[in-house]
């Protein structure tokens, strides 16, 4: 082999740069197939971690709501979503499959074609919503209606072969019952629904006025998909009534509380956040403006983003404040804001996503899973909310995230969740939820979104081949819905997808009322 040192100058440089970039493309193949052999090893974990969840349910828990994996067992527990006090529940509700329902989604993504078209028949047979049972409206609308929904649209896309036998639109039929069942919870002075409805008997005497942000204001994706899918507007009507009622509601900072009174239209609790009550409603402002095209969407959302930097925003973190003055009022991480950076990747603000999410995967380290609640001021765990019940926000960041920059050190992140996951709530029958995660306790209960979000963006942050197929939005319970241009009012325009947090607020005053 011939010597750089022979040559004369200018082919001794020619000839080393030529073995430079031949080392290097080397270097970069070799790295490219290590990444892509993790990859996949990472996809089979977390195939198998699904089905460890749903065979265990489908074994002990089916038709039941939910599976009980210490005990082998199962909880019927659609009536008790949102029912702190466990209250009015029904003497002879026997579930209603809900952890299928949930599981359809992911069962396609996961190319699971044959299991997915079983549970669509048997729900197509054996799902009855003339049931005397009193449920959360909002869990009720993003678990069940979503799921429904979802699958549905997944079932009538022939490039996803799902289905082999005749299929007549049943669960669409199914999903327009329950829509139907919801509509007299929206039957106030106000528009706004109350929080719950019994699916036989509508909203029960002297019912609750009391609801929160997120349960009035995050319905419009599924019942907006509802009416657009069975032509009738009632459903698309009442969520949008609700959500432009509450967007009037808002404060002279664009900051709304997290409870209120359905019938007179007053704030209860006036403690803002980007957390628990509230999450999902800055969720579907988003959504629902890519999904559906309306500008009002996207006006909203604009302006409450804006607010939320500027009253919430400390560093990475953020506080809850008054939503009259814009003062903090509570200095505490809650798990639930975990969903932030990937809604903050959907609006284009990467970096202010990235600074947030890194914070929460440091919590993650620190104690193995993430705490529901760790106090920011004081740099420990709420005392009385230590527990873990399988959430899926930090997975979903992870995706987003990894999906908007191609950042390896993302999958590094999933990686360790996995493995966190396995080694502290994998047991022989399921997957348990952690009761203290200074203990590592476990609790019996696996949550129907273990399998409808955690397992599902795990999965697609290593392999993500589904959507690259086709343009979705993700439900807040992770059920996807496909863009589709027919369902816009108008495209969507291009909007500002730089720095929000260095943004003149003045630009983007909203104009919706």
């Amino acid at each position: 082999m011939m010597s750089c040192t022979l040559l004369n100058p200018k082919k001794r440089l020619f000839l080393c740069l030529l073995v430079s970039l031949a080392f290097f493309l080397v270097v970069d193949t070799s790295s490219q197939q290590h990444l892509e052999a993790k990859k996949k090893l990472m996809r089979e974990k977390v195939r198998q971690m699904f089905y460890h969840a749903y065979d265990n349910y489908m074994t002990y828990a089916f038709p039941h709501d939910e599976l009980k994996p210490l005990t082998k067992s199962f909880t019927d527990s659609l009536s008790e979503l949102g029912n702190l006090k466990l209250e009015h529940l029904p003497t002879d509700y026997n579930g209603s499959a809900v952890t299928l329902v949930e599981s359809l989604s992911s069962l396609a993504i996961l190319g699971n074609s044959s299991e997915f078209e079983k549970g669509v028949r048997w729900l197509s047979d054996n799902l009855k919503f003339d049931i005397d049972a009193r449920v959360n409206l909002f869990e009720c609308n993003i678990r069940v209606l979503g799921g429904l929904i979802s699958a549905h649209l997944l079932a009538i896309d022939p490039t996803n072969r799902l289905i082999q036998g005749s299929y007549n639109n049943q669960l669409l039929r199914l999903a327009e019952d329950l829509g139907k069942r919801f509509l007299p919870a929206f039957e106030t002075p106000t528009g706004l629904p109350y929080a719950w409805i019994n699916l036989k008997n509508g909203v029960m005497e002297n019912e609750t006025t009391e609801t929160s942000t997120s349960g009035c204001g995050s319905l419009i994706l599924e019942m907006g998909a509802l009416s657009r899918l069975t032509g009738d507007p009632r459903f698309e009507s009442a969520a949008l009534r609700a959500l432009r009622q509450l967007w009037r509601m808002r404060s002279s900072l664009d900051l709304l509380g997290t409870t209120l009174d359905v019938v007179t239209g007053e704030w209860l609790e006036y403690s803002s956040s980007i957390g628990a009550g509230v999450d999902s409603f800055y969720e579907y402002l988003l959504k629902a403006y890519i999904l559906f095209g309306k500008e009002d969407y996207w006006q909203m959302f604009s302006s409450a983003y804006l607010a939320s930097q500027k009253y919430f925003r400390h560093g990475p973190w953020y506080h809850e404040a008054n939503m009259w003055s814009g003062k903090p009022t509570y200095w505490q991480l809650t798990s639930l804001q975990a969903f932030w950076p990937g809604l903050q990747v959907l609006a284009g603000d990467i970096a202010a996503a990235n600074s947030t999410h890194r914070e929460f995967f440091y919590v993650w380290e620190k104690f193995g899973i993430l705490p529901e609640r760790y106090l920011l001021d004081h740099q420990m765990i709420h005392p009385t909310m230590k527990y873990y019940p399988l959430r899926p926000e930090l997975a979903e960041s992870t995706f987003y995230l990894y999906q908007a920059t191609k950042d390896p050190w993302y999958l590094d992140v999933g990686e360790a969740m996995v493995k966190s996951l396995n080694l502290y709530t994998k047991v022989p029958g399921g997957f348990a939820s952690v009761r203290d995660v200074t203990t590592m306790q476990l609790e019996d209960h696996q949550h129907s979104f273990f399998l409808a979000e955690t397992c599902k963006y795990l999965y697609l942050l290593f392999d993500d081949s589904f959507v690259a197929k086709r343009n979705y939005i993700f439900t807040t319970e992770g059920h996807p819905i496909q863009v589709v241009s027919s369902w816009h009012e108008k495209v969507p325009k291009s909007y500002f997808s730089g720095n929000w947090t260095l943004s003149k607020r003045g630009a983007w005053e909203s104009g919706a009322n």
